[in-house]
C-alpha cells in the first residue's frame, strides 16, 4: 500500500524584510510536527532545495513592486490551489506603499546614480490586487500562533478562526487600563485588528497599528480624538502612515481627507 501523499506547502518571498517567514522558523516547537504533516516543496528561508508542480498552499509574504513581481504572483496563483497572504506588506503593500503617494520617481533619482537601469511600478501593492486571494493574515510581523492557526485550518479543509476585532478588546480582557484615556497617549488600538496581544498597550504605549483595520474601524472618530488631545494634522497623518499605509481603511486618514 502506498503513504499517503502529504500537502505540498510553499512559501514565497516578495519585497518585503522576510519577518514574516522567519516567524513560521520561529514555530521552534510546532515546526517539526509541521515538517511532518506537510512536503515543503519551496521555502528558500529555510533551505535551498526546490521542487517544482503544484502546490496544495501557499504562503506569500512581501508586495508587488515590479513588473517581474506582477508576472511571477500570476504564475504563482496558477501553480496554487489555495493562496494565504501573511504580513502587512503582501495584505497592503506594506511601508514600502508610501511611495504610492509621493511619486516614485522622486525616490529613485534620490538612491540609485542610474535609476534608468530601475524596473519599477508606480506603486507597491498587496497581492490581492493582482490575484485571488484564499485568505488574509495580517500583522507586521504575522502571529506565529495566527499563522499555525491558518496552516493547520487549511490542512483540515475549514476556514482560519483569526479575530477581527480591535486591540481594545484585547486590552479589556488582560486588564490593561487605556492609555489614551487615563494617559493621554494617542493609541491605534481602536480601529486596529487584534494578533498582537495588545503588546504595546501593556508596555505603556500607544498601538502603533501592526494588525491593520479593525473591522469596521472608525477612523475618522479617532481622528477627531487625536485632535482633542492636542495632536496637530500632520501627526494625525503620520500616524496611519506606517506599515498598512495602503490599507482601504487607512487611506484616507494617512492622506489627511477622511476626517
Amino acid at each position: 500500500m502506498s503513504a499517503r501523499r502529504r500537502p505540498r506547502l510553499a512559501v514565497w518571498k516578495f519585497s518585503s524584510c522576510d519577518g514574516c517567514q522567519l516567524s513560521l522558523l520561529d514555530c521552534e516547537d510546532e515546526l517539526l510536527a509541521l515538517a511532518g504533516q506537510v512536503e515543503i516543496a519551496y521555502f528558500q528561508e529555510a533551505t535551498s532545495a526546490t521542487a517544482g508542480g503544484r502546490y496544495d498552499l501557499s504562503l506569500v509574504e512581501g508586495s508587488v513592486t515590479t513588473p517581474g513581481d506582477a508576472e511571477r504572483i500570476r504564475k504563482i496563483r496558477a501553480a496554487s490551489r489555495r493562496l494565504v497572504t501573511i504580513g502587512a506588506c503582501a495584505t497592503s503593500g506594506g511601508i514600502q506603499a508610501l511611495r504610492n503617494s509621493a511619486g516614485v520617481e522622486g525616490f529613485l533619482e534620490a538612491v540609485y546614480a542610474h535609476p534608468e537601469y530601475v524596473a519599477t511600478l508606480a506603486t507597491s501593492t498587496g497581492i490581492a490586487d493582482h490575484v485571488p486571494v484564499d485568505f488574509e493574515l495580517r500583522g507586521c510581523p504575522v502571529d506565529r500562533h495566527q499563522l499555525l492557526e491558518v496552516i493547520s485550518a487549511f490542512l483540515a479543509g475549514r476556514r482560519p478562526v483569526v479575530p477581527t476585532h480591535s486591540v481594545c478588546v484585547d486590552c479589556k480582557l488582560a486588564g490593561t487600563v487605556c492609555v489614551m484615556v487615563a494617559r493621554g497617549t494617542p493609541c491605534l488600538g481602536p480601529v486596529t485588528q487584534a494578533g498582537c496581544g495588545a503588546l504595546c498597550p501593556a508596555h505603556a504605549r500607544g498601538c502603533y497599528g501592526c494588525f491593520g483595520p479593525a473591522e469596521t474601524p472608525n477612523t475618522a472618530a479617532l481622528a477627531g480624538r487625536l485632535a482633542a488631545l492636542g495632536m496637530p494634522r500632520p501627526a494625525r497623518e503620520r500616524v496611519f502612515s506606517t506599515f498598512n499605509v495602503n490599507a482601504p481603511a487607512f487611506g484616507p486618514a494617512a492622506a489627511g481627507t477622511g476626517e
